[in-house]
């Protein structure tokens, strides 16, 4: 093992990684509809699956945000590549229901042991250019997903089955995995009585308050991301291609509006983010053909910056819990999908019968159902709006605290 530091290489398998966990997000999303027909699952069995990526990320996030100063980024960037590896082969080789169930859960917690480990590790890497790497870095979530998205859509026209398309994801799980191993690490830069400092400080009533916020912008970008085979199939767009566009355009925003993003309140552009992304769905849940791409665009513009300014906010107004007070709060988003891809699933399989019941023709059922769910996802941003306008109101009681 080589005792000399390369920023680069590190940085690099980092993002490599980042494309891993997101090819994950987009290419499950895109075999939803093989999963069903080869297995005959419900929507709500599907969400069942769905739920356990969305569980194992905060289950690694909260582990390895409290483990990170004491075995640092090489061990957990080690455990999120077994864990890749374990929970790809295992999805291939599944033969139902609870096979499907177990190794999706272990993608979820490689997934969030990346997510643990490069984060800080980028930090402990680029002391002055903290906000620049990172936003470099997380740009490749949404163009990770972009790249899954085409890949799946891709092999689909192909008539390549869903294990052909899991197997995919070995190729760069394989490229970081090499990329990390031998390498050296730098120490962090954090001390354990600097953890205890941050698990005092994730008490804050604000900290508590925006973990339950995060639980819903998280459910506005997810939610109708994750199932947007079930959703779009019937609605005459390409899924895939929409969530490419989606993805594309967010990671497009992030990589260049950055500074804009830095220059105003962060309270603001979660608001204002809220509203767009309101519209969206609610322009979605009506939109058929052509539509559905120019409404997917307004959707795009809404989510773009929920999750990093959500992360912002909280480096901000809530220093002192650290880089285990971020974790724990994209942990929580993640961790409120795993609740609400069942829900969602149900609703999705409620609709149909409802559809049904209605004596709606065959061929209109699932575009019913994909709207009226959509319906339901707006929901939660429209929530949003109101408890940001608040925040935005109030944000002087808590800007120097």
């Amino acid at each position: 093992m080589s005792n000399t530091i390369n920023p680069n290489r590190l940085f690099a398998a980092c993002c490599i990684a980042l494309i891993t966990t997101a090819m994950t997000f987009a290419i499950r999303a895109g075999i939803l509809n093989q999963l069903s027909v080869t297995f005959a699952f419900t929507d709500r069995e599907l969400g069942w699956i769905n739920s356990m990526a969305f569980l194992g990320f905060p289950v690694a996030m909260m582990v390895g945000g409290l483990l990170y100063n004491i075995v640092g980024a090489r061990t957990l960037m080690y455990l999120a590549f077994l864990s890749h590896l374990l929970g790809l082969v295992l999805t291939i080789t599944a033969g139902g229901f609870w096979g499907l169930l177990i190794s999706t859960f272990f993608i979820g917690f490689a997934n969030g042991s990346v997510e643990a480990a490069c984060n800080p590790l980028i930090v402990d890497i680029y002391h002055t250019q903290k906000t620049t790497k990172l936003n470099k870095f997380h740009m490749w979530f949404p163009g990770g997903i972009v790249i899954g998205s085409l890949i799946s859509a891709l092999m689909t026209k192909l008539n390549l089955g869903w294990q052909a398309q899991i197997a995919v994801m070995l190729v760069p799980t394989a490229i970081y995995g090499y990329m990390i191993f031998g390498q050296s690490f730098p120490v962090p830069v954090n001390t354990e009585t600097s953890t205890k400092n941050n698990i005092r400080a994730l008490f804050s009533p604000l900290f508590i308050f925006m973990l339950f916020c995060m639980t819903l912008t998280a459910a506005s970008e997810f939610g109708t991301q994750q199932w947007v085979d079930r959703i779009f199939g019937a609605s005459g767009a390409h899924p895939m291609l929409v969530l490419a566009l989606v993805t594309g355009l967010m990671a497009l925003g992030r990589f260049f509006a950055g500074p804009i993003v830095e220059a105003l309140n962060p309270v603001g552009v979660l608001l204002l983010s809220a509203i767009v992304t309101t519209i969206g769905i609610y322009l979605l849940s009506g939109a058929s053909g052509t539509m559905v791409y120019i409404s997917a665009m307004v959707f795009a513009l809404g989510v773009t910056y929920f999750w990093p300014t959500m992360i912002g906010f909280i480096s901000e107004y809530q220093p002192k819990t650290g880089a285990l007070g971020m974790s724990l709060l994209g942990g929580a988003g993640m961790f409120s999908m795993s609740m609400w891809n069942p829900v969602i699933g149900g609703w999705i399989d409620d609709a149909k019968a409802d559809a049904i019941a209605k004596g709606i023709p065959p061929e209109s059922v699932e575009l019913a159902a994909g709207q009226a769910t959509l319906q339901n996802l707006a929901l939660f941003p429209a929530v949003l709006i109101v408890i940001f306008a608040g925040l935005f109101i109030f944000r002087k009681k808590f800007a120097h605290k």
